[in-house]
């Protein structure tokens, strides 16, 4: 399989209407599309208390209900972390600086994942091929999981409903110890090629891992012991992961997305701009709260149309997405609250495990 190529639609000029109005939101409000003070400050509270949480339940080894409630708070600040400040960084919308870009994607790096694999994972493959069987490897979870209907279905998947919540708890855990070295090692992620790697990204990869395993493993089994640091490690990851996984599937796999199927030509349907707003979904866009955990990502049609832009402006250039989309009458999927989108995402995958 060779990757598909969009059509170009002359007679829509949809996508180049939207971004001369998101445009004009910046230039007529004299706002750069990068971070700004609020997540930057964002950035350092989530850091910070990251690192003081880690360096009290490892040095100073409080009881055991403290210390394992400290290890679910730094599950979701990893999560946290990852949605806020490596992804903005990851897609150079963090800062107008390169450096402090590069420094925000990195931080992923100390979280225990490689931000070079999950670059060309996301932000190339992603991002371009969203929801298409056999290129966008986050809906390849196969063959325990089942996303669409082009993918082979076994008898277990009549249960992926029930024992999939299980399942995202170890998303990080497979992350950081498994499929980064699968995509290093193979050198592609699926059938797309990685792009040649440097002397320094080698250097990068390998460092990053060696001192995630010194600083998550190592250091806490020799403080505490390893009985300890094996609950500890695990409430973290695996409340990490959930949380990482629930967030990202209820952008793509719920009950109103496509999962377009690549023409005998190898061609896809839509133009870019329009397959990116068919595949994925907002949700809970008016939870202030939620919005300010996950990085804005409950708003992921912003994202996906605009992944330059910081989450920051997604609230106001959601409302320009959504005229537009209503203009040029192009179904803008959207559940209202979080609750809905987890529902649906079930249901979607109950749907798949008999259709």
């Amino acid at each position: 399989m060779i990757t598909p190529k969009f059509r170009n639609n002359n007679n829509s000029n949809f996508h180049q209407e939207l971004k001369k109005r998101v445009q004009l939101y910046f230039s007529e409000n004299k706002i750069n599309q990068t971070g700004n003070f609020s997540l930057y400050f964002k950035a350092i509270l989530l850091w910070s208390t990251y690192i003081a949480l880690y360096v009290h339940v490892v040095f100073f080894t409080p009881d055991t209900f403290f210390a394992i409630t400290e290890c679910l708070l730094m599950g979701g600040l990893t999560a946290a972390i990852g949605f806020n400040v490596m992804h903005d960084g990851g897609h150079e919308s963090f800062s107008k600086s390169k450096f402090w870009n590069k420094i925000a994607a990195f931080s992923v790096n100390g979280l225990g994942a490689s931000m070079l694999m999950w670059k060309n994972k996301h932000n190339i493959i992603h991002h371009t091929y969203t929801n298409i069987d056999g290129v966008d490897d986050d809906i390849e979870i196969k063959p325990l999981l089942r996303m669409c209907t082009s993918q082979k279905k076994y008898g277990i998947h009549k249960f992926q409903h029930i024992y999939v919540w299980f399942l995202y708890s170890f998303l990080l855990i497979i992350w950081v110890f498994i499929t980064d070295y699968q995509k290093y090692f193979r050198k592609k992620i699926g059938i797309v090629p990685i792009k040649k790697l440097s002397a320094f990204d080698h250097f990068a990869f390998w460092i990053a891992k060696i001192g995630y395993y010194m600083g998550m493993i190592v250091v806490p089994i020799y403080m505490v012991g390893f009985v300890s640091w094996i609950i500890g490690f695990l409430t973290l990851s695996m409340f990490a992961g959930f949380v990482l996984s629930i967030v990202f599937q209820l952008a793509h796999t719920v009950e109103e997305t496509a999962f377009p199927i690549p023409q005998e030509n190898n061609d896809i349907e839509n133009e870019w701009a329009l397959h990116q707003i068919q595949t994925t979904a907002n949700f809970a866009t008016k939870n202030k709260l939620l919005s300010w955990l996950v990085g804005g990502l409950n708003f992921q049609i912003e994202h996906h149309l605009f992944p330059r832009i910081s989450h920051v402006h997604y609230p106001e250039i959601s409302k320009i997405i959504k005229k537009t989309c209503e203009e040029f009458d192009v179904k803008y999927i959207e559940y209202k609250r979080m609750r809905d989108a987890v529902i649906s995402h079930t249901l979607h995958l109950k749907r798949m495990g008999t259709a």
